[in-house]
């Protein structure tokens, strides 16, 4: 077992392997059949594998960086039998991953000693689980034995104000919050206001659900992220962006556009459980050189994971 094992239990194993069964059923046929009646990898099974992972949302760069993995590897090994082909994969992958040197800055839901509150800011469109991710971290992070608050900085949709305050009953925080069409920015000072007050360890602020083109709307962050620094200069100390990963390149774009429009430097993809399009969070992993933080593997308040690059790929190609 890797690195990371000894953090990895036995259920978030089962819950990983669960939450990606629909993309491993999809990945494991696309290459049984690259690698039907072959004995050993030529150029025809690394052609149809270039294919298996674009159609299965890994992104062109990131499989080409892959097949060109696998062609050293060949030619350095000589004769690899086809039948050997996940185990190879699996350590071609993850070492691509590791050797990205992208490790979220928590490995876990425990918070720096360095500064207090830690402050994290969440963002991303609508409709990708942002808010229902929060309620998880929040539940997450007091289970690890910190104190938590949320604020309801998402003033525009009275059910974002709403959804928060269900998670927060459910995880057992508090959520500051104020009347429909507030300004966010003052949400978000009072938030980080009360934390420092009341000796607050983890602060996660939701944010309004930004259509990703829209410069306007992304000013706003920068507002907020100003505002809150009148308080605690550093703040915020994590800008997480939610991904659903179900949407598969459009979770690319999403991805780049924030990026470029603020400085995120987390990212949480969610919706694994539900879709065949698991392998975009390697593509996204290698990609953006930004570390992907939390997968979302099911809707329960304990089925977000901190991404764990070693144990994700094993998941995904059935290796133990």
């Amino acid at each position: 077992m890797g690195f990371f094992s000894k953090f990895f239990s036995k259920e978030k194993k089962e819950t990983l392997d669960k939450g990606l069964e629909r993309t491993k059923q999809g990945v494991f046929s696309k290459i049984t059949r690259a690698i039907a009646g072959k004995s050993k990898i030529d150029d025809e099974i690394l052609d149809n594998l270039e294919e298996v992972f674009i159609t299965s949302d890994v992104g062109v760069e990131t499989t080409l960086k892959i097949i060109e993995r696998i062609e050293r590897r060949v030619a350095r090994d000589k004769y690899i039998n086809s039948s050997e082909l996940n185990s190879l994969l699996c350590e071609e992958i993850t070492d691509m991953l590791i050797e990205n040197n992208t490790d979220a800055s928590i490995a876990d839901f425990s918070v720096p000693k360095n500064h207090k509150p830690h402050v994290i800011m969440v963002v991303g469109v609508n409709g990708v689980g942002k808010t229902t991710t929060i309620g998880k971290m929040a539940a997450q992070f007091v289970k690890a034995g910190n104190k938590v608050m949320l604020g309801a900085a998402d003033t525009f949709r009275a059910a974002a104000v709403e959804q928060l305050d269900i998670w927060g009953k459910r995880a057992g925080v508090p959520v500051i919050k104020q009347k429909l069409g507030s300004d966010p920015a003052a949400v978000a000072y009072d938030t980080v206001s009360s934390a420092v007050a009341n000796d607050v360890d983890v602060v996660i602020i939701d944010t309004a659900g930004r259509l990703h083109n829209k410069k306007g709307l992304m000013d706003e962050l920068t507002k907020i992220r100003n505002v809150m620094q009148k308080v605690i200069p550093d703040a915020p100390h994590e800008v997480l962006l939610v991904l659903d990963g179900s949407t598969g390149q459009n979770a690319f774009e999403q991805a780049r556009q924030f990026v470029a429009a603020t400085d995120v430097n987390e990212l949480a993809i969610t919706k694994l459980d539900g879709t065949a399009k698991g392998g975009v969070v390697i593509g996204i992993s290698d990609q953006f050189k930004i570390p992907v933080k939390y997968i979302g593997l099911g809707e329960g308040i304990d089925d977000l994971q901190v991404f764990h690059k070693e144990e994700f790929v094993k998941s995904l190609f059935g290796e133990e």
